[in-house]
């Protein structure tokens, strides 16, 4: 069958437009410093090139990065230890240029702890979950329908130590599970995997029994 001429290019720029969308942003999060300021990024091609965007936004130690399911925010922690005054970690909310990549930062958040290292966002776009390994601890906060994050609705801390070497707590990871149901933070000090069970609407973090 023959396809009109006019079918034919409007096919063709359909097919363009895809491949256009196939490109998309990805983000780096820093130790800042004398060569580094902030939060990177780059866009990638369909075929995987990578081609350097810059700087998406300054701010301090943005070490780990989680999108949400949306793909319009970005979460970052702050692997500091002095938040506003206080001997805790931030966590920070950007909004996604999605034409330019760069992130405008809608609100920050205590971590509730120092030396934030990990954060993780349930498939729902709800909640963000924060582990905290200079202070062993984690912390469950509430995202907003703008993005932003609010205060927190949870916060664990661990208490007791390992076998090995009587290590303190030492918040390494938290992640939220395939259900949806809980979260598992793994604490390297205790030598031990955490399970609570997970209340994304309401940022409510329950230890798990047993």
């Amino acid at each position: 069958m023959k396809i009109p001429l006019l079918l034919r290019v409007a096919l063709a720029l359909v097919i363009t437009t895809l491949c256009a969308r196939a490109d998309h942003f990805v983000y780096f999060g820093t130790y800042t410093g004398a060569k580094s300021r902030g939060i990177y990024c780059w866009r990638m091609s369909e075929d995987g090139k990578l081609t350097r965007v810059g700087l998406a936004a300054e701010t301090a130690n943005p070490t780990y990065l989680a999108v949400h399911p949306s793909q319009k925010f970005l979460y970052a922690i702050g692997e500091i230890s002095d938040f506003k005054g206080q001997k805790v970690g931030a966590v920070s909310a950007y909004a996604i240029d999605t034409a330019t990549g760069k992130l405008t930062l809608l609100n920050q958040q205590s971590s509730g702890g120092p030396g934030p290292c990990h954060l993780d966002v349930d498939r729902a776009g709800k909640v963000v979950l924060v582990a905290n390994y200079g202070g062993g601890s984690v912390e469950a906060l509430p995202i907003q329908a703008d993005g932003s994050l609010g205060a927190p609705g949870t916060f664990v801390q661990h208490k007791g130590a390992g076998d090995y070497e009587k290590r303190a707590p030492r918040g390494h990871a938290i992640n939220v599970d395939p259900t949806q149901r809980f979260a598992v933070a793994c604490d390297l000090g205790l030598d031990q995997v955490l399970v609570y069970k997970l209340d994304a609407a309401a940022a409510k973090l329950t230890p798990h029994e047993p």
